[in-house]
C-alpha cells in the first residue's frame, strides 16, 4: 500500500558512512616507525638471504607481522627495496647538505661524510642499502635511485675540489678518486661482522684516517 512504500529503503546508508568517518586514522608517527622497522627487517633479509632469495614472509616474519598487514605499508618487495635506498639516501643527502653549510674545512668535510656513510651503511639497514641489486628496482625507481647518488657522488667531487684548490689535497683526477673513496667505504658490508672486533664507530674513524691520508700531499 502507499502506507508502506513511503518507508526510505537508503536509511543505513548515512549509519554505514558515519562508521567510516569515525574510524581512527593510524598515527603517523607510529606508521613512520614501522616502515623504518620493515626497512630494517628487509635489510637483514637480504644480506643473510639475497634480494631474489628473501621473501615477504621472511621480512614480515621476523616482525612478527602477518605478510598482508605488511601490504599496508608497501605493495611488494621492490617497493621495499626502492625505500631501502631512499632511506639510506635521505640520511646521506641530508649530512652533504649539513657539510656543504657547515664552513668546515675540505679534510673535515670529507671525514664527516666519510664516517657518515660507513655509520648508514653499517647501522642504519645493515650494510646492504648502498650495495643492493639496482637492477631488481622498476625503471622509474632506478632512475630516481641513480639521480639522487649523482647528486652526493658530486658533492663527494666539489669537496676534493676544494682540498686540491687551498692545497689540502694533492691534485689528481676528482672523478677517480671519487670512485676508489666511494668503492671502499661501499665494499666494507662484505667483511663487515657485527661480531668481529673492531666496531662501526670505530671502522669509520679508521677508513676516515686511511682515505684522507691517500688524498694528502
Amino acid at each position: 500500500m502507499t502506507g508502506e512504500s513511503t518507508e526510505p529503503a537508503s536509511l543505513p546508508r548515512p549509519a554505514r558512512r558515519r562508521s567510516r568517518r569515525a574510524r581512527a586514522p593510524r598515527n603517523a608517527d607510529t606508521t613512520a616507525a614501522t616502515r623504518i622497522d620493515i626497512l630494517k627487517s628487509a635489510a637483514k633479509a637480504f644480506r643473510r638471504l639475497g634480494y631474489h632469495g628473501a621473501t615477504v614472509e621472511n621480512i614480515a616474519a621476523a616482525l612478527r607481522m602477518k605478510k598482508g598487514n605488511l601490504y599496508y605499508y608497501f605493495k611488494n618487495k621492490e617497493e621495499i627495496l626502492f625505500a631501502c635506498h631512499q632511506y639510506s639516501l635521505d640520511r646521506l643527502l641530508q649530512m652533504l647538505d649539513d657539510v656543504e653549510a657547515s664552513g668546515l674545512s675540505p679534510a673535515q668535510k670529507l671525514r664527516a661524510l666519510i664516517v657518515a656513510t660507513v655509520h648508514t651503511i653499517l647501522d642504519e639497514l645493515h650494510g646492504t642499502a648502498l650495495i643492493l641489486e639496482l637492477e631488481a628496482l622498476s625503471p622509474a625507481h632506478l632512475k630516481a635511485i641513480i639521480t639522487r647518488r649523482d647528486r652526493f657522488d658530486r658533492g663527494i667531487r666539489q669537496v676534493l675540489e676544494e682540498g686540491i684548490a687551498n692545497g689540502s689535497f694533492s691534485p689528481d683526477d676528482v672523478k677517480l678518486r671519487t670512485f676508489a673513496l666511494l668503492g671502499a667505504v661501499n665494499w666494507i658490508p662484505r667483511w663487515f661482522s657485527p661480531a668481529g672486533p673492531a666496531s662501526s664507530s670505530e671502522i669509520a674513524d679508521r677508513f676516515a684516517d686511511y682515505l684522507l691520508a691517500g688524498l694528502r700531499r
